[in-house]
């Protein structure tokens, strides 16, 4: 009797499919992460607004480089920021569905054309100011442009409280005759298209390399042992220093090392405790119930008290 010959089956343990299927997991990863870092772009407008585009394949960007891109209404000219976009933040643009495409590489007659826009912008910003007179509310304009097709047109302005500008709205399109937008701004806004040079004798940080807004607290400046004076930690658009968030992290670690203010220690039998700690001196202020204050480093706060010490 004539045997078929054995072929051994594959199988496959539990654990080993579990593996399997993270390897799959982790290939689909990679590949959106590559897909990601090669197919998207982050561009700024000329109304310094940034967003994120796709690109053609065969197109090769580089920072600082203009282009024309799609937008809600038409197109419109912007700068590439950066070429290389996050797996994260691929994820979080095809979340909020936002996403409009690159259409081509800006030429010398578009350039041309924005010399052009920019004197109707001039144009436009007079007749504004021109008009705002007539009406019952103040507004600082501080900004003015337009698409580059023509299809919007939007007047940026401060103002100390909300304004009810619909019937000045339709003034400016039954004479612009293209879509009117305004748009209140703060004063970071302000500051950003303005731009001017900060307390430390750099240029803002908005108008240089910060590319977005993030929330700024009284707590940063704290942790930071800065002055409780708003006038010293705020910018000249009278908001707090953009610079206390994105160096809290950097003192948030730092702050590891040290007690907390307040923290309780026994200094040659008497109780002392905590109320400053100098980040730059590396020291750490020490104050008792008669009120004298004694320094001691923090090296040695920590080979001394570290252990024992209580909040």
């Amino acid at each position: 009797m004539n045997k078929e010959p054995y072929e051994p089956r594959e199988t496959s343990t539990k654990d080993e499919q579990t593996m399997t299927n993270q390897d799959v997991v982790l290939e689909a990863e990679e590949m959106i992460e590559e897909e990601a870092f090669h197919e998207f772009v982050e561009v700024e407008l000329r109304n310094w607004r940034t967003a994120y585009f796709t690109k053609p394949k065969n197109l090769m960007l580089v920072p600082d480089q203009m282009v024309i891109i799609q937008v809600d209404r038409g197109m419109d000219i912007g700068t590439v920021i950066q070429v290389a976009i996050k797996g994260e933040e691929y994820q979080e643009m095809y979340k909020d569905k936002k996403i409009m495409s690159i259409i081509r590489v800006a030429t010398d007659s578009d350039l041309e054309m924005v010399d052009e826009i920019e004197k109707k912008e001039q144009t436009a910003s007079d007749k504004f100011l021109e008009l705002v007179v007539k009406y019952p509310f103040e507004m600082k304009l501080i900004d003015t442009k337009y698409q580059f097709d023509g299809n919007k047109l939007t007047f940026f302005f401060t103002a100390e409280c909300r304004i009810d500008f619909r019937e000045f709205v339709r003034e400016l399109a039954q004479i612009f005759r293209t879509r009117i937008e305004l748009h209140q701004s703060t004063g970071r806004d302000e500051a950003k298209r303005l731009g001017g040079y900060g307390m430390c004798g750099n240029k803002y940080c908005c108008t240089t390399f910060l590319k977005r807004f993030n929330q700024v607290t009284i707590k940063m400046a704290k942790d930071q042992n800065l002055s409780g004076n708003l006038a010293k930690i705020s910018g000249p658009c009278g908001r707090l220093l953009c610079c206390l968030h994105f160096e809290g992290d950097f003192y948030a670690e730092l702050a590891k090392e040290y007690p907390e203010i307040g923290d309780e220690v026994i200094v040659k039998k008497n109780k002392m405790y905590v109320f400053r700690n100098d980040y730059q001196s590396k020291m750490v202020y020490l104050s008792g119930e008669d009120q004298l204050v004694e320094s001691i480093h923090i090296d040695e706060f920590n080979k001394l008290f570290r252990k024992n010490t209580k909040r």
